[in-house]
């Protein structure tokens, strides 16, 4: 038995990250299609959003985090009862993934490009799926929904016990365009009077509607993407429209000029001409590619403006015929049709657009991989064997080494997360807030492996699990709101200043993050455990140390360099802007630390509490300053945000509590 356990402590670390690097592998397998339609072929079509080129699947995916913070759509009985009546013979889309009825425990899902295929082509079905997500129960009350409407109702008593303990849903938080369309005129008129409000005073009801009003906008404008909503055979009509064209615009003009014509004719042109414009106004994703130059991205149109210069060309598009076939066989479920659209379609596209469309199509490999969803869960086992280590002292040297191991595994595939976003974008890594969250993460998790190398002390492990799990979570919510990858504005737009002062300042914000969470660990473990001995204090306290010096450099070096830019940009070195405030404070507080421990003002516990504070002052930099309204670096007020941000800002004030209690009441010997 001794020596069965001496084995298993001995390769522990390598069955771990062995486990670790199988569960990568895994994400790396090229995305398949759930069933014989290839919907992977149809996402990889790119389109034109935003000032970039993207895959179709990329739009599915941001839209479904924005309308339902979430990717997958899971289906309900609603949208089972309305795929049989709509193919009551034949084999559903329903039936192909999980036989004749849902399962209660394991819903059936869709995927994000299967999902907007029903949204563009089939949106009668579409409307039935629960993809709005409303939380505020007076929202829910205009919209005809209380507490039993959204009530869920299990025929299992395994799903009924799992309600009941909070493992399964007792309500939805849901509901389908189907249950909204009734009372969209109530909406528009409540978010009317919300959006003159400043979002920083709208109540939460205000902030709720406004929220579902611009998701039923994207919602309507993806419905718009390609052919008029509900159109039951747009192929056929876009054929007939081509082969009326000559006569019917001869007709239109001869009208106009107050000549001979045929009236019916005329007319009947001159209603398709509204029919598209229509079409045309209502969506911004721009599908068609132009003929020449497709290289480029300029001269890409929406389905509708593609539809109206045929009346000048005397043709419809390819591209836009492609689409309407397309529309016609998934329509039909005709597996067959749909494959040989999309394999020609896709050759066609490959040859007219060029270099551009390898990255949509390694973009459609990224989305699938989720390389950072992924690390989430490799850096929570990293913290979970960190934490061990300092506990079970006998496991503690391979609990040790697989919480190192994981965590520089977790570092490496977020490392290739970031690397795929700059090729992507062709930047820097940080761009926005959401790439800021990847990288101060990246950064202080690349801090802590080498503080894990030179102490082996599971500290730089467990800090560096926490960060980057924490980090990633926020980027995350971040991704909520649409893109993430969308054009830079025109005063942001230099590689170089990204590459320079964005990358130094966003590592000082890493680094005093890291000094301020590395103390924690010790007020923690201090506090609340008998687990800090003096080595283990006196090691924290050297990290500490080291890690505001560094973060102090970074800091000011950033500081200056953003001044500069600024002075290029805006004509003034420094013009007290609320986010060059923010920099500044967080360069001055890591100066006192430094000047507080070399003046003997404070201590080692001293140390920690002010180190906890520059949590306080790095997240009001980050994001507090964002949400002020005010100034160059403003991105607007939101709710969420505050209110977390104030969640977060009283944790650290009641860690520094817990830091000034008296050391003769800690548990530990430090």
């Amino acid at each position: 038995m001794n020596s069965a356990s001496n084995t298993l402590r001995k390769y522990l670390p390598l069955l771990v990250l062995a486990a670790g690097l199988a569960s990568i592998a895994a994400t790396l397998v090229a995305p398949k299609n759930p069933g014989p339609f290839n919907v992977q072929g149809f996402a990889r079509l790119p389109t034109l959003e935003g000032g970039r080129l993207k895959p179709l699947d990329t739009v599915a995916r941001s839209s479904l985090l924005q309308l339902q913070n979430r990717q997958l759509v899971y289906l309900g009985d609603e949208a089972a009862r309305a795929a049989a009546a709509k193919d009551p013979d034949g084999v559903t889309l329903f039936q192909r993934m999980e036989g004749a009825s849902p399962s209660e425990l394991h819903p059936p899902t869709l995927l994000p490009i299967e999902w907007l295929l029903d949204v563009i082509y089939r949106p009668e079905l579409a409307q039935y799926y629960r993809t709005f997500v409303i939380d505020n129960p007076d929202l829910l009350s205009l919209i005809g929904q209380n507490d039993e409407t959204m009530a869920r109702h299990y025929t299992s008593g395994a799903a009924q016990l799992f309600a009941i303990v909070g493992f399964m849903e007792s309500h939805w938080r849901r509901v389908s365009y189907h249950d909204i369309e009734p009372y969209l005129q109530k909406i528009e008129d409540q978010a009317k009077i919300a959006l003159p409000v400043d979002s920083r005073l709208r109540s939460p009801f205000q902030g709720a509607v406004v929220q579902l009003y611009q998701n039923l906008i994207l919602y309507q404008r993806l419905e718009n993407a390609v052919q008029v909503p509900g159109a039951e055979d747009f192929l056929a009509e876009l054929q007939q429209f081509e082969s009326a064209l000559p006569q019917g615009v001869a007709a239109v003009r001869a009208k106009e000029a107050k000549q001979p014509h045929d009236e019916a004719v005329a007319q009947a042109m001159m209603k398709l001409g509204e029919r598209y414009l229509r079409l045309s106004d209502a969506t911004s994703l721009l599908i068609i590619p132009p003929v020449e130059g497709a290289g480029t991205l300029s001269g890409w149109q929406t389905a509708g403006q593609s539809i109206l210069g045929s009346f000048q060309t005397g043709h419809v598009a390819v591209s836009e015929l492609a689409y309407a076939a397309l529309g016609k066989t998934w329509r039909a479920q005709n597996v067959v049709q749909f494959n040989t659209v999309v394999e020609k379609f896709s050759a066609d596209l490959e040859r007219t657009i060029g270099e551009p469309i390898h990255k949509v199509h390694a973009e459609v490999r990224f989305n699938a991989a989720e390389p950072f969803y992924a690390g989430i869960s490799i850096y929570v086992y990293a913290v979970l064997f960190a934490i061990l280590s300092w506990f079970w002292l006998g496991w503690a040297r391979p609990f040790q080494q697989s919480a190192a191991r994981l965590v520089l595994l977790a570092w490496l595939l977020t490392s290739a997360g970031l690397a795929a976003r700059m090729y992507l974008e062709g930047r820097p890594p940080v761009t926005n807030l959401y790439s800021s969250a990847l990288y101060i993460g990246w950064a202080a998790v690349g801090l802590c492996l080498i503080l894990e190398a030179v102490y082996r002390n599971a500290i730089g492990s467990a800090t560096g699990g926490i960060i980057g799990f924490g980090t990633l979570i926020i980027a995350h919510h971040l991704a909520l709101s649409g893109d993430t990858m969308e054009m830079m504005r025109a005063v942001l737009d230099s590689n170089f200043w990204l590459s320079t002062h964005v990358v130094a300042v966003t590592t000082g914000y890493a680094a005093t993050f890291l000094a301020g969470f590395l103390a924690i660990i010790y007020v923690v473990r201090g506090v609340l455990t008998p687990s800090l001995d003096r080595d283990s204090a006196d090691a924290l306290s050297r990290m500490v140390y080291g890690v505001v010096c560094f973060a102090t450099l970074f800091s000011f070096v950033g500081t200056v360099l953003g001044g500069i830019w600024a002075d290029q940009s805006w004509g003034r070195f420094w013009g007290w802007d609320p986010k060059e405030n923010g920099a500044l404070i967080i360069v001055l507080w890591n100066a006192l630390i430094l000047h507080a421990r070399w003046g003997g003002v404070v201590k080692q516990r001293g140390l920690m509490c002010l180190a906890i504070f520059g949590n306080i002052v790095t997240g009001w930099s980050w994001f507090g300053v964002n949400m002020l309204g005010i100034g160059l670096h403003s991105y607007g007020f939101t709710a969420a945000a505050f209110w977390s941000l104030s969640i977060f800002v009283a944790s650290q004030l009641a860690l520094i509590g817990l830091g000034l209690i008296p050391r003769q009441r800690w548990r530990s010997a430090a």
